[in-house]
């Protein structure tokens, strides 16, 4: 076969597109003209700006309507885990809360002990369709975290699971080693012990290829800040970078300590003061809001909004996906809960989940529609942008791409 002469794989033309490729504004371009090659945007803009005939430009061309956004970058979760915790959820309902259930032995103590009983297979198989759900709703980029193994093979397996997920998704997959996330029974009443053997698991998980970044839960109920600098020392001297479960149930300045690190996102951040918004600003962290577990607890302590507004921190929106607190499996949803719970305006919550997602990730190479960026995009079933956060639930992406490769399966 002859190859091909055609400039680019494949060119989408007659939606509107959101480009987000701005300060301000969701970038709209009606009537537009997407083109892309090897996996990456090569064209951007009108459809009457368009340097050729279509079917000379392009090997594939679409004529779609709807619109058409960067795909979605969830920033935050806990895909990768065995069980389900709804007897937790009926127990909260009746007047239990968070910390009382954690510390009668359930929480994620009782997640740890499933996915320590189930194979690599069988965590793969229980966490797959929870992945599956977030990319069919737009998910290009996901972000799954360790934690729920708490010794050094199961939080092993759990991130190779992780990485098989991408393989079988074709959807980028980020990991991040959540070691320090609660006190395992082996080490109960000996902390910093179980600190000591998280800082040794590291060198060698990061040697398989299998930590993109570290995490923590500094808080009354997980590590002290104390400990949690020593975790984050460790990453720092592997070149990883850090991020934090940060001042969700208290202020135990969990903000300013990531921010010191130079950390990539400060996450939940409901008792977030004042100084720990400066210093996010001052080291360009990015605020994680996680709606979903503000929903699912009932909290009404909101993250400082108007202080991160005030100070220019970027907010990312992300679902927390996790089977104690937060069992979303829509990133959608999450940005419509993020309206609702928090007041974002639509586009600040359409830029949570694209432009500061990505950064919350440390990743510049996608989240807007830009020439030379990666070539993920959704086309939806809808006329304005508003309207992803305005439905409650219905399935409004009608493709998803990544790399210019439809993954709507």
């Amino acid at each position: 076969m002859a190859e091909s002469t055609h400039a680019w794989d494949g060119l989408l033309l007659g939606a509107t597109l959101a480009t987000l490729d701005a300060q301000a504004g969701y970038g709209l371009i009606v009537d537009g003209a997407l083109g892309w090659k090897d996996g990456l945007l090569t064209f951007v803009g009108a459809r009457d700006a368009l340097p050729g005939t279509p079917s000379t430009l392009a090997n594939e061309v679409i004529e779609a309507d709807g619109l058409v956004t960067p795909g979605l970058v969830d920033c935050h979760t806990h895909v990768v885990f065995a069980g389900d915790r709804a007897g937790e959820f009926e127990l909260r309902l009746q007047g239990a809360s968070y910390e009382q259930i954690a510390r009668s032995g359930g929480g994620i103590l009782s997640t740890v002990y499933a996915v320590r009983a189930a194979s690599e297979d069988e965590l793969m198989a229980q966490s797959l369709p929870r992945a599956r759900a977030l990319r069919r709703d737009g998910v290009t980029t996901l972000e799954i975290k360790s934690g729920y193994g708490l010794d050094f093979a199961n939080e092993r397996k759990m991130l190779r699971v992780a990485r098989r997920i991408g393989g079988e998704l074709g959807i980028d997959i980020r990991t991040t080693f959540l070691g320090a996330h609660a006190l395992p029974p082996e080490f109960a009443g000996n902390a910093d012990g179980y600190i000591d053997a998280v800082i040794d698991w590291l060198p060698r998980l990061h040697a398989e290829g299998l930590v993109d970044a570290v995490d923590a839960f500094c808080e009354g109920i997980g590590f002290t800040p104390a400990q949690t600098r020593r975790v984050f020392e460790a990453a720092r001297a592997l070149g990883l970078p850090v991020k934090l479960h940060a001042d969700q149930l208290s202020d135990l300045a969990g903000a300013a300590l990531v921010a010191e690190f130079g950390g990539l996102s400060a996450d939940h951040i409901e008792h977030t003061s004042e100084t720990g918004v400066a210093a996010m600003r001052d080291a360009g962290t990015v605020a994680v809001l996680l709606p979903g577990a503000f929903h699912v607890l009932r909290e009404t302590k909101l993250p400082p909004l108007e202080l991160l507004r005030t100070h220019g921190v970027p907010m990312a929106v992300a679902t927390d996906c996790n089977p104690g607190t937060s069992p979303l499996l829509s990133l959608r949803q999450a940005m419509q809960l993020a309206c609702t719970h928090f007041k974002l305006t639509p586009e600040e919550a359409l830029r949570g989940t694209t432009v500061h997602a990505a950064r919350a990730l440390g990743l510049q190479d996608r989240g807007r529609l830009r020439v030379g960026l990666r070539a993920d995009f959704v086309r939806w079933d809808v006329g304005q942008p508003a309207e992803l956060c305005y439905w409650l639930g219905g399935q409004l992406a009608a493709d998803v791409r990544a790399a210019g490769r439809s993954i709507t399966r």
